[in-house]
């Protein structure tokens, strides 16, 4: 090399002119320079700063129930609920409803645990049908757990790892750290998430109200929130429930004053009270104003027995052995002395209220001057079940009360001005409303840009989207497999759309099923057609509509014996085909038709 050039053996520049100084820092300079692009290149190729965490709901977008939300960051996953929701009336016959958890079966080996806010059915309920195909540690409070002990049993799944969460206790994996801060909601031990990333903090709210007056005096830790809003929330993900309400919720203590004044004019009547199971707080005022009344108590209803026993084990319910009594036992007291506790608020018809309304529960049956309280607002959808069971009450004699009539029951999701509040101290950079239907999330979403939220950074999304973020930049990118997976009985997930299609037709227009007995050697009937209807017609008083159907399939056997046609397909085909247009032209419905061709070698 000339002068100034690279000494291979001593790796250093060598300078040999009078301007050494200067010329060493230019050549200093053109090394940092190549070193800095070629750096660049490096964290580009590596896209470091572009690196995403994936916020994919896999239910309660778009619907009321059934919550599930994955997080994902490199190869980590966790999971934060995993509830039911309830049929909608086109599911004829199924039971309950659970996320499609697909995407989380297919990466396994990423899902690092469940983290439960509370122990609602919405947000626990799927978890024995998800644990015995994802066996991955469940984090949740106390009261949530012992909740799910008892799925847990009922199911025999023995193997579960539950791991109990409370009030500032933060678990961490590799990427996320996820700290449970204290909630109020209608059930106790409740919480949101704040999960720790090195992208910022997510805070996901669970569902919560703001109760100034708590019923066990623990109220929301709004502290805690505004503490990191200062170190900056990247992304909250807020209840949506109530979102068209407007003002604020009022306080679960307000409850107890108005079931007192009910307790103190029922006189010399029994009294009935049917609430939510899981609402603890509730149960804890009822029980509290029995005994200010000198009136014991009996507990209805599977939900409602399960969740006293689990409380009380707990320490969530105080109350005394003997001012429990057993529902067997209830006609050895005089009715001024007793309050039955029971399930049934939502009018469903398999309830112990709805049971006792109709004289169909074993060991209750509602008569004259009975007092019924329902402390609990319908849930959207079942209203008119409500007012099927309060008519029966009412013919029996029975003194109704609802949430209409009195003040016995308040909600435990945010109004419209506890939202507000909660997006002012969190201030988080990005928002996504959650748990609601589409009106509700766009009404939140509407709620935070009055707050002051930039519209851009508001994102309504849906079950399955793909959410990615991080320091720099939000958007949604790609789709991921999500949906309903149904549960009928002991099947999961073998009720699909064809079956409901099917359950839906038979409820709708009923069934003709065909039997015919034909020969193998010549093709002959040889025993039938005969028609037998559900849900179609009487056939005794159908006899010409009957025999019309039966002319048409002898002469499609017939036709089909003369030219040889062997192929069973084809004839049940043409015979449904045949029968169909000859139904609907003289009924106007179309029944499902099910043909049935035995063959007989003679």
């Amino acid at each position: 090399m000339s002068k100034r050039g690279f000494n291979n053996k001593n790796h250093k520049f060598k300078y040999n002119d009078n301007n050494r100084d200067n010329k060493y820092k230019n050549a200093k300079k053109l090394l940092n320079m190549s070193h800095n692009k070629k750096r660049g290149q490096i964290l580009k190729g590596n896209k470091k700063e572009e690196r995403a965490i994936k916020v994919i709901p896999l239910g309660g977008l778009n619907e009321v129930g059934k919550n599930m939300m994955a997080l994902e960051y490199d190869d980590e996953i966790i999971v934060i609920d995993a509830g039911l929701s309830f049929p909608e009336d086109e599911m004829l016959g199924v039971d309950i409803v659970i996320p499609d958890i697909t995407y989380l079966v297919e990466n396994f080996d990423k899902v690092k645990g469940i983290f439960i806010t509370h122990g609602h059915e919405d947000h626990i309920g799927a978890l024995p049908y998800v644990l015995k195909k994802l066996n991955v540690p469940v984090y949740g409070s106390r009261l949530a757990l012992g909740l799910v002990q008892v799925k847990l049993k009922e199911h025999k799944i023995n193997n579960a790892k539950l791991i109990t969460a409370g009030k500032g206790d933060v678990f961490k994996t590799k990427h996320f750290k996820v700290e449970y801060i204290k909630n109020n909601h209608s059930i106790p031990d409740a919480y949101s998430l704040a999960i720790h990333t090195d992208q910022g903090i997510i805070y996901h709210t669970g569902d919560f109200k703001i109760d100034l007056t708590p019923v066990d005096g623990q109220v929301m830790d709004l502290h805690r929130i505004t503490e990191l809003s200062t170190k900056g929330i990247l992304l909250m993900m807020a209840d949506s429930t109530n979102a068209e309400r407007p003002g604020t919720t009022v306080s679960e203590k307000n409850v107890g004053v108005g079931i007192d004044e009910l307790f103190n004019r029922a006189g010399e009547s029994r009294i009935f009270v049917a609430t939510f199971a899981s609402n603890v707080h509730r149960l804890q005022q009822i029980l509290d104003t029995a005994k200010k009344f000198d009136r014991k108590v009996a507990v209805s209803g599977r939900s409602m027995v399960n969740i006293v026993h689990v409380a009380k084990e707990l320490g969530f319910l105080e109350f005394n052995d003997e001012d429990f009594i057993d529902l067997v036992d209830i006609d050895n007291y005089e009715d001024k002395n007793l309050v039955i506790i029971t399930t049934g608020s939502q009018g469903e018809p398999m309830s112990a209220l709805a049971r006792m309304a109709t004289s169909e529960h074993k060991l209750v049956d509602i008569k004259e001057g009975d007092l019924v309280i329902i402390s609990a607002n319908p849930i959207p959808g079942n209203e008119k079940l409500i007012s099927k069971v309060i008519n029966f009450l009412v013919e029996k004699g029975a003194n109704v009360v609802s949430s209409a009539i009195a003040d016995i029951h308040v909600s435990g999701h945010a109004y419209q001005d506890e939202l507000k509040l909660l997006q002012i101290l969190a201030r988080p950079k990005y928002f996504m409303p959650v748990h609601g239907e589409y009106r509700m999330l766009k009404k939140h979403k509407e709620l935070a840009v009055e707050t002051g939220a930039n519209p851009d950074n508001v994102f309504i999304i849906e079950n399955g989207d793909v959410f990615e973020i991080n320091k720099h930049s939000a958007k949604v990118n790609g789709k991921v497999h999500s949906g309903n997976i149904l549960v009928d009985g002991l099947g999961v997930g073998d009720v699909g759309n064809i079956v409901l299609r099917d359950r839906k037709h038979l409820s709708q227009d009923g069934l003709m099923t065909v039997v015919v007995t034909i020969s193998s050697d010549t093709g002959d009937i040889l025993s039938g057609p005969d028609i037998i209807s559900r849900g179609f017609v009487y056939v005794r008083e159908s006899e010409y509509l009957i025999d019309g159907a039966k002319k048409i399939v002898r002469d499609i056997i017939d036709e089909c014996g003369k030219r040889d046609i062997k192929e069973w397909s084809y004839l049940k085909n043409t015979i449904k085909d045949e029968l169909k247009q000859y139904l609907y032209q003289r009924t106007k419905r179309n029944p499902m038709i099910l043909p049935i061709i035995m063959e007989v070698s003679l």
